[in-house]
C-alpha cells in the first residue's frame, strides 16, 4: 500500500468546491472547523499549488462574512458563549445557530494566523486579495487582545469545560509571533501569553496534568523545544499512550466504553481506562521528536502509525478503548493530514 498517496487521496475527499474542508464525512462531523482546516491545509503550505491559498482565502471569507460580529468584540470583551467567533459552521461557511456550543477557542484562532503568518512570511505565499484581507487579520489579532487570551478561559481544543488552557495560549502566542512581519501586534500581547504559560507548565490546566492538546506546543508551534519539550512527550507517552493511539487526557467521556449507558458528566475517574485512543496522536508523536531531531522515536510513531491503518490508509477520529473498533467519524481528515505531515517531514530530514 502506497500509504501517502492514500492518504492525500482521502484528504482531497474533504475539501469541498467553496476550498473548505469538512472535518469527516461522517453525520456527526459533516461541517468545516476552522481549527481542523488548518491542519488539513498544513500539508500543502510548502507544496508549489495553490491549495493552501485556497482555504487561506476561504477562511478569510468566513471571518469576513462576520466582521460586524469581530468588529464589536475588537473593543468589548465577549460574555455571552455566542458573542465569541464560532470555531464550527456548515459546509458552506454559515454559523450553526441550532446548537449550543462551546464557542470560545482561542486555539483556532491562533492557530489561523499562524498559518496566515507562516504562509505568507516563511512561504512567500500572497495570500491576501486586497485591504480587507489584511485588515480582518489585524481584527483578528485585536479580538483576541481584547478577550485578554492569557488569561481568559476558553473551552480549548477539545471544545470542553472552560479553563486556561495552555495549549490554547500557546496557540495565540505562536499565531501572534507569525503575523508580526504582517500586521502590527503589540510585544506586550505576546509577553502576557508567555508569562501565562510559564505559569502554567508544565500543565494544560488547573484540572489537568497532561493532555494531547500540548503536543501542538511542540508541533507544529515549536514554543517548546529542548528539555520542555521532552518533559511535555515523557507525560503524554507515561499517562496518554494506547495500543491504538493517544487519549486526549485521562477520563475522557467522549467515545468512552462507558458513555453509552452512563453519558459524560460522571466524574472523570469514572471513565479511567475506557478512553478513546486516537489515531492522530501518533503522528503528531512523530512530529514532536523529529522536532526534537530524534529519529528512532520518529519513526517508530510512523510504524504505530501505519499499524493503527485500516484499509486504504484510513486513520479513524478515535478507536474504543483496547479495541481495534472504530468510532463513527471514519476517516478523519486530521488524522489523514497528521500522517502525511509526519511522513513527508521525515523523509525531508533523512534525505
Amino acid at each position: 500500500m502506497n500509504h501517502l498517496k492514500e492518504s492525500y487521496h482521502l484528504l482531497a475527499t474533504f475539501k469541498q468546491p467553496n476550498h473548505l474542508y469538512l472535518a469527516s464525512h461522517s453525520n456527526d462531523y459533516h461541517y468545516f472547523w476552522i481549527r481542523d482546516a488548518v491542519y488539513m491545509s498544513l500539508p500543502y503550505l510548502d507544496k508549489d499549488c495553490p491549495t493552501f491559498t485556497d482555504t487561506m482565502r476561504a477562511i478569510l471569507d468566513v471571518f469576513l462574512r462576520y466582521e460586524w460580529k469581530i468588529d464589536i468584540h475588537t473593543s468589548q470583551r465577549p460574555q455571552a458563549m455566542y458573542e465569541y467567533i464560532h470555531a464550527r459552521y456548515c459546509p458552506d461557511g454559515f454559523e450553526i445557530h441550532e446548537q449550543e456550543w462551546g464557542h470560545a477557542q482561542h486555539d483556532m484562532i491562533g492557530a489561523f494566523l499562524f498559518a496566515i503568518g507562516t504562509g505568507m512570511y516563511k512561504y512567500k505565499k500572497n495570500i491576501f486579495r486586497n485591504e480587507r484581507d489584511h485588515n480582518i487579520v489585524q481584527k483578528l489579532v485585536l479580538y483576541l487582545m481584547c478577550c485578554r487570551y492569557w488569561e481568559d478561559e476558553d473551552n480549548g481544543m477539545w471544545e470542553e469545560d472552560r479553563e486556561i488552557h495552555a495549549s490554547s495560549i500557546g496557540a495565540c502566542v505562536a499565531g501572534l509571533k507569525a503575523v508580526q512581519p504582517i500586521v502590527f501586534v503589540p510585544q506586550e500581547a505576546i509577553e502576557y501569553g508567555q508569562s501565562s504559560l510559564d505559569s502554567l507548565f508544565p500543565r494544560e490546566s488547573w484540572s489537568k496534568e497532561v493532555d494531547l492538546a500540548q503536543l501542538s506546543l511542540i508541533y507544529p508551534y515549536q514554543i517548546y523545544q529542548g528539555d520542555k519539550a521532552k518533559i511535555i512527550l515523557e507525560n503524554v507517552e507515561r499517562h496518554l499512550l494506547r495500543t491504538n493511539g493517544v487519549i486526549r487526557y485521562q477520563g475522557d467521556s467522549y467515545y468512552s466504553k462507558l458513555e453509552k449507558d452512563y453519558g459524560r458528566h460522571q466524574d472523570r475517574t469514572f471513565y479511567y481506562g475506557t478512553e478513546a485512543e486516537w489515531t492522530f496522536g501518533l503522528p503528531w508523536l512523530s512530529l514532536c521528536y523529529q522536532v526534537l531531531n530524534d529519529d528512532n522515536r520518529s519513526t517508530f510513531y510512523l510504524s504505530r502509525t501505519k499499524e493503527a491503518m485500516l484499509e486504504e490508509a484510513i486513520l479513524p477520529e478515535a478507536y474504543f478503548a483496547e479495541t481495534k473498533e472504530p468510532n463513527p467519524n471514519t476517516p478523519l481528515g486530521w488524522s489523514s493530514a497528521m500522517y502525511i505531515l509526519a511522513e513527508e517531514k521525515r523523509g525531508y530530514a533523512s534525505a
